[in-house]
């Protein structure tokens, strides 16, 4: 059990690597086709894990409050959302689609967008600890193929997030070296996140329908706020639609059939 919390915890960190470690192998940034169907792909399995490994499980754990048994997961899933709306107003936040162009005064940019993709890695770490936690408490609804598919959903969101980080680094001037580092300690926070989720779970067990609820907000916010409009940007966006609807079906395949 422990070896598969770890590689779970570790999946979505390894997304964001991969991602950082493109400014060794491209020279500006992410061919914006590519960009699109990662995001399509990331947008429908982020759906369908927020659906089946939280939203539903939350509600089923919380059945015995009869016809309010919605109440723990609505308000946890709104708590997500305007979580991840208020980190949006008070750090400096870049969109997917936007690249950092210039000298000396956008590489400053560019270290703060780190430091803001880092606060917004901390709730995706946190989600999947509770769905690890929830699955190693034996918690109706979760299961460990949901638990490794939401881990992949956010490993494919990063891949993406962690190239527009390193690359625009090194085209301010920052070394690749270096430039692959910050990738790679913004992700960092999310294994880390997930690990202390984890560690408390013995204090959060009681309220895991309401933290289920607010992992599925937080990951609706980055769908709605980053990967829609990615995918459904520009020419030619029926291909990312496609990638949606594999992305939801792997998802929904993985939780039905291996849960």
């Amino acid at each position: 059990m422990t070896w598969i919390i770890a590689k779970g915890l570790l999946i979505p960190f390894l997304g964001t690597v991969l991602g950082a470690a493109c400014v060794i192998f491209m020279k500006k940034e992410l061919d914006a086709g590519l960009q699109r169907a990662l995001s399509g792909f990331a947008a429908g399995v982020m759906i369908a894990a927020a659906i089946w490994s939280l939203l539903i499980p939350a509600i089923e754990q919380s059945e015995g409050m009869g016809k309010l048994s919605f109440v723990p997961a609505v308000v946890g899933f709104c708590l997500g959302m305007l979580f991840l709306l208020l980190l949006d107003i008070v750090t400096p936040h870049m969109h997917m689609n936007e690249t950092v162009e210039g000298p000396k005064s956008n590489l400053k940019e560019s270290t703060l967008m780190v430091f803001a993709v880092t606060l917004h890695n901390i709730p995706e770490g946190m989600a999947v600890g509770v769905v690890y936690a929830g699955w190693a408490a034996g918690k109706v609804g979760i299961s460990a193929a949901g638990a490794l598919s939401l881990a992949l959903g956010i490993a494919i969101q990063n891949f993406p997030e962690g190239a527009i980080i390193s690359m625009p680094l090194y085209s301010n001037g920052a070394s690749k070296g270096k430039a692959l580092l910050y990738g790679i300690l913004s992700g960092i926070v999310e294994p880390l996140a997930g690990l202390v989720t984890i560690l408390l779970s013995a204090y959060i067990i009681h309220v895991l329908p309401y933290l289920l609820g607010f992992a599925a907000g937080a990951m609706m916010y980055v769908v709605v706020e980053e990967l829609v409009p990615q995918m459904s940007e520009g020419e030619h966006t029926n291909f990312a639609t496609i990638m949606f609807m594999i992305g939801f079906s792997v998802m929904l395949i993985l939780d039905v059939a291996l849960g």
